[in-house]
């Protein structure tokens, strides 16, 4: 259990310290953010055709009301501690893999729903949208990671042949 946290630690910190560097930002980040954004603005216009998006930004070509999504609210550091976790918990590797991509698959199918929906929100109520965006749907994210973890431990725990237990 004490070589899974100090793992995970050091990977959660490497991978966040890694994150915020000017070239995974320039290269990773900002355009995975902006596919997002554009992604969001797809799916809006799939219902009511009044989204467009630009850079990070997700706007309403109605009202005028736009979301910026930010570091934090693009699904990467959620993503980033279930690839930590995943990576300290002994497992075959060809596991790991799998639960980092059907994990990321996950977290990012929701953060989609997050970003639509407080698009929506925003535009009905800000204060509703406040409340949404920096309580209900962080906690949510966060729950979502755990919960794809659990599935995941549960997973490798079916296979006789993989460790159950955090070393």
């Amino acid at each position: 259990m004490l070589r899974f946290a100090l793992v995970f630690l050091a990977t959660v910190g490497a991978l966040f310290a890694a994150e915020l560097t000017p070239p995974v930002q320039h290269a990773v980040v900002a355009p995975w953010t902006a596919s997002l954004a554009a992604l969001c603005a797809h799916l809006v216009t799939l219902f009511d055709g009044h989204a467009i998006a630009y850079g990070n930004v997700l706007r309403s070509t109605t009202n005028g009301f736009g979301i910026s999504i930010e570091a934090g609210c693009n699904g990467v550091e959620a993503a980033l501690i279930l690839i930590a976790a995943m990576l300290a918990f002994r497992a075959p590797w060809k596991a790991k893999l799998a639960g980092i991509v059907v994990g990321l698959l996950a977290v990012q199918a929701l953060n989609v729903v997050r970003v639509v929906s407080l698009f929506y929100i925003g535009q009905w109520s800000p204060r509703a949208f406040e409340w949404a965006h920096l309580y209900l749907w962080q906690a949510l994210i966060m729950l979502d990671v755990l919960i794809v973890w659990l599935l995941w431990l549960r997973w490798v725990a079916a296979d006789g042949k993989r460790s159950v237990v955090p070393a």
